[in-house]
């Protein structure tokens, strides 16, 4: 959806609305998390989709101190630490 524009108030708690052209394209939902970031000239919005903190994998993760980890990654950090050969 590359050059859809639209201007939008944020209100008194920094909120905006985000257009439903725009959310169905998308595919955000109510309560999908989005992921905000800045940039050198604006603010990025997307999607959230967890993945592994080493690799960026999507497959097979598990939650460790808040951050996703991927069973391949745990191998991986198992086998340098010696744990496993």
């Amino acid at each position: 959806m590359s050059g859809f524009r639209t201007i939008r108030r944020v209100d008194d708690l920094g909120r905006i609305v985000l257009p439903v052209e725009m959310r169905r394209v998308m595919k955000i939902e109510v309560h999908d998390p989005l992921e905000i970031s800045l940039s050198e000239d604006g603010i990025i919005l997307k999607k959230y989709v967890p993945c592994d903190i080493f690799t960026g994998s999507t497959e097979e993760l598990l939650e460790f101190h808040g951050q996703k980890v991927s069973r391949e990654s745990i191998l991986a950090l198992a086998r340098l630490a010696g744990i496993l050969s």
